[in-house]
């Protein structure tokens, strides 16, 4: 509208379910961006009966393996490409921006020791420990993802009378189930911070995902009105995550549940 377009485009699948990723792609088609999906809450998640992470709609895909995420690696991520040229790139900006291909080099190698940097990259590669470990917790993935489905269904029945508004879930995703973030209605007539409280109180681990980043003194220092992200910001203000992990039992939700009850009371 005012001949202002991005170079790149991050759609964020929160919570493990993916955003409307065809949609997203015919814009990039039309106005001539690139896109990089963060599904970093996401691994495990499917779009359109296709694995998050394929990029049939994206350039580039990018995990995390943080220690909260659905598995792990201690730290560490993964970037995911069907680009030949943009997997070529980012080998390179992974390791210093060395290359070991005679393709790319000015000239022919000195000898098998040989290598140029032809960038100025970074030192991001993974160790083999974490790789390995990332590998073990992969073979798992499918049942924790199916056993947090199972989860957010027994949080979905116990919540169903409460004054909150349960996690929404598209019917062209299958969501890895990062987090289980509900919405305290405004009917209940209890402030988000006295729920919070209360749930701690009693130890248990929630957490509100997340703080708006135009909030941010960062970006308020770049005149961002943070009033521009209405929606954002309404949110924020009533979210809480309740507990969400594969090995959450059924009487472990019922606690969070009935505990939650008595805040909202």
């Amino acid at each position: 509208k005012h001949g202002r377009l991005p170079k790149i485009l991050i759609p964020i699948h929160f919570a493990g379910q993916s955003c409307d990723m065809k949609a997203i792609r015919q814009l990039a088609d039309k106005y001539g961006f690139s896109i990089i999906e963060d599904a970093s809450h996401a691994i495990g998640g499917r779009y359109l009966d296709k694995p998050v992470g394929s990029c049939s709609y994206a350039d580039i895909a990018v995990f995390s393996f943080h220690p909260v995420k659905i598995i792990t690696t201690a730290e560490g991520g993964m970037a995911m490409t069907n680009n030949a040229e943009l997997a070529e790139k980012m080998r390179a900006l992974r390791s210093h921006g060395i290359t070991r291909d005679e393709r790319h080099m000015t000239h022919a190698p000195e000898g098998d020791w040989y290598y140029q940097q032809v960038d100025l990259g970074f030192n991001y590669r993974l160790t083999d420990i974490q790789a390995a470990l990332g590998f073990s917790q992969m073979q798992r993935l499918d049942d924790y993802v199916s056993q947090r489905h199972n989860i957010r269904k027994n949080y979905d029945q116990l919540l169903a009378d409460l004054p909150v508004i349960s996690p929404w879930q598209h019917v062209d995703c299958y969501s890895a189930l990062h987090l289980y973030p509900i919405q305290i209605s405004d009917e209940s007539g209890v402030g988000r911070k006295q729920v919070f409280d209360s749930l701690r109180a009693a130890n248990i681990g929630v957490n509100v995902h997340y703080i708006p980043v135009p909030t941010q003194p960062y970006y308020q220092s770049m005149a961002i009105a943070a009033s521009d992200f209405s929606n954002a910001l309404s949110y924020y203000q009533r979210a809480i995550s309740l507990p969400m992990y594969a090995t959450l039992s059924q009487e472990q939700q019922e606690i969070v549940v009935d505990t939650l009850k008595k805040a909202l009371q």
